[in-house]
């Protein structure tokens, strides 16, 4: 699927912001705290690519369902951990849809 370049100058109108400060706003997410190759995760980075909040990630992280690593007083998820919860969450849901 081809990415396709976003109307910035429309969105920044819509919000009320100037162009260049969306742009500023773009390039900072784009920091090395959110880089793809990280095999460790923040309860909040896993949480954000999952698209769900940090204390419900963190009753999936009590309950064993999403498993973490403690590195001293940090919490860290394996990067395949997210994938292989959401591979069983979607298996679950589509085995109770079809029932």
């Amino acid at each position: 699927m081809p990415e396709t370049e976003l109307p910035v100058a429309q969105i920044a109108q819509l919000l009320g912001i100037s162009e260049a400060a969306l742009r500023a706003l773009m390039n900072r997410r784009d920091t090395p705290s959110s880089d793809a190759t990280r095999v460790g995760l923040t309860v909040a980075e896993a949480a954000r690519r999952i698209g769900i909040g940090r204390t419900k990630l963190y009753e999936y992280v009590s309950s064993g369902e999403m498993p973490s690593v403690k590195i001293g007083r940090l919490r860290r998820i394996p990067a395949e951990a997210v994938n292989d919860f959401l591979t069983r969450r979607t298996d679950a849901a589509d085995y109770t849809t079809a029932a």
